[in-house]
Order: structure tokens, then sequence, then C-alpha cells
């Protein structure tokens, strides 16, 4: 007697097969893929405008100022800020770059007499300015009133800041905004001191413009 072997293979299936992509697998590469060209694509324009830029002429200026009592030309280009300009150019790296969007104070200089942020000062428009920074208060060996001041009312920690601070000092007692030390505060309050000695950066300015 034989007996049949049990059917255990079931039913034939009848939907897609495994193999057969579906409709939500079919979107989903097609989607992909459209991003992958469409990025790359991206990529490339950007490439193409990256070469062509290179391959332009940099515009660039000429520029006669007087820094620290010294007149200098020079040709730079026209995005050159005064800070990179003095620091970059003519090696004066008193004048610190910090946050090189005008707001803590460490590039203080003056230009014609008055406080400017040097980051965001172009060379290009200081044709026949006088400027003045760190370097140029002191008289040979002589410091500057405020600068003595500083050393002695202890009025700097790390230094990073007090170039910036003394020039917008120097500015601060020239235009006569030293009445009292909430004056001093207002006026002296876009240079920032991480270390924390406003006290002390007060008392200097109070000082010299007591021998004023």
């Amino acid at each position: 007697m034989t007996t049949d072997a049990p059917d255990t293979a079931g039913p034939p299936p009848t939907g897609p097969s495994s193999s057969a992509p579906t409709r939500r697998t079919f979107i989903a590469t097609t989607t992909v893929v459209g991003g992958a060209v469409i990025a790359g694509g991206g990529i490339a324009a950007a490439a193409l405008d990256a070469a062509r830029a290179a391959t332009e002429p940099v515009p660039t200026s000429r520029v006669s100022l007087t820094v620290n009592g010294t007149r200098r030309t020079v040709t730079v280009d026209n995005r050159t800020s005064l800070l990179d300009l003095l620091r970059e150019h003519f090696g004066l790296t008193g004048s610190k770059k910090g946050c090189d969007a005008g707001a803590c104070g460490a590039c203080t200089v003056l230009v014609d007499d008055r406080r400017v942020n040097s980051c965001l000062t172009l060379a290009v428009r200081l044709e026949d300015a006088e400027v003045t920074t760190i370097e140029g208060l002191a008289t040979g060996d002589e410091l500057h009133p405020l600068q003595q001041a500083f050393i002695e009312q202890d009025a700097f920690q790390c230094g990073y800041c007090t170039p910036g601070q003394i020039m917008s000092g120097v500015g601060c007692v020239k235009e006569g905004h030293t009445g009292s030390p909430a004056e001093i505060q207002e006026w002296m309050s876009g240079n920032i001191c991480r270390c924390g000695c406003y006290p002390n950066i007060v008392r200097a300015v109070e000082q010299t413009a007591g021998r004023k």
C-alpha cells in the first residue's frame, strides 16, 4: 500500500513575489536617486562658481593714510578691513582681532581722533585719514597717561582686550565723557573685558581725565 507524501508546499502565492519591488520601495528609491541627482547638480554648480571666482581678478585700490605719524601708501583688496591692514600689511599687531564683528572692542583704534572698530572699517575708505593705534600712544619711553594709569590701577589681567580698552579710554577722555563713573561705564560699554576688570578700568580712565 502506498501513501502520498503530504503536500507541504501550500497554495501558490497570489501576490507579488518577494523579489519584486513594492510601490513603497519604488517611490523611496526614486526619491533618493532624484535627490542625489539634484544634490550632485548643486555641488557641480557651486564648484563651477568657485572656479569662475578664482579666475576673476580681485578688485584692488591704492590708499594713502597716516598711521601713528607715518605716511603709508599701499594697494589692497577692496574688502580689506583696517584691522587686517594694520596687522597683516603693517605688522602692527597691538590691535587685537577678537569677535571680528564689532561686538567686543578689542580692535578699537582712533581714526581722525574718533574711536572706531577697525574690524568693521574698510581700509579703502580711509584716504588721507590719520590713524592712531596702541603702538602710537607712547612718546619714546614715556607712556601715555592712560597707559600709566592702567598699570597703577591694575586695570588688566590677561591683557588681550587692553589695547582696545586703552584706545577707547583715550577717545572717551577726548570726547569729555568722563563726568562720572556711570558715564565712563556707558561710553566704554562697547569694550568687553572677559577677566572682569571693569572697576579698575573705570578708575584708570577717571585718573587720566583728572590729569587733563
